[in-house]
């Protein structure tokens, strides 16, 4: 038999309270602006380690590319060196958008090594590109950290990392839609 947690409905109560949350909070215009600096960085750090990637980024110079999500809005262009730029401009080549609008699915999905839904609007060769870009660039996170601490203790810290990641992933797919903390199947 059984028994329901005595914590389910903070189980069932905290998705809605973080959509709630993450549809009324609004960062400082420059917190956001400097994150998507940060990411931009982030994304060309991990471009370099990849020459096919910035080849083929290369080829699409001058394209202008926009991520949407929510309200939230980047706009990126590839440069002479094959790696991105943020942009500044109006119309776009290629229009990706997010179609998840709850922060809780959209990170559940990421969780279990899904794709979000996203609608493609523009040129379908440039979309092929970052399409290709996403199923082949992957940042070696272990390689990066060996560099600051060495290579053994990086290879501990990416193991218990990689555990870890197991056991989110594990959780999140029990946690599939419809079903409550200790109920049985």
């Amino acid at each position: 038999m059984a028994t329901q947690s005595p914590f389910s409905w903070a189980a069932q109560a905290l998705p809605d309270m973080v959509n709630q949350m993450a549809a009324n909070f609004q960062p400082p215009a420059w917190v956001v602006d400097e994150s998507v600096n940060r990411l931009v960085l982030f994304l060309n750090h991990v471009l370099m380690s990849e020459p096919e990637a910035m080849a083929r980024l290369a080829r699409q110079k001058g394209q202008r590319i926009e991520l949407v999500w929510d309200r939230m809005q980047l706009q990126l262009t590839p440069t002479p060196a094959g790696l991105l730029e943020r942009g500044r401009f109006d119309g776009f080549d290629l229009r990706l958008s997010v179609t998840e609008e709850s922060p809780v699915s959209l990170v559940s999905a990421l969780a279990k090594g899904d794709k979000p839904k996203v609608r493609i609007e523009g040129d379908v060769q440039l979309a092929a590109e970052v399409n290709w870009l996403i199923d082949h660039v992957r940042w070696d996170a272990e390689e990066d950290l060996a560099r600051l601490i060495g290579d053994a203790p990086a290879h501990t810290l990416a193991q218990a990392a990689r555990k870890a990641m197991e056991a989110l992933r594990g959780f999140v797919a029990q946690r599939a839609p419809g079903t409550s903390v200790g109920t049985a199947a």
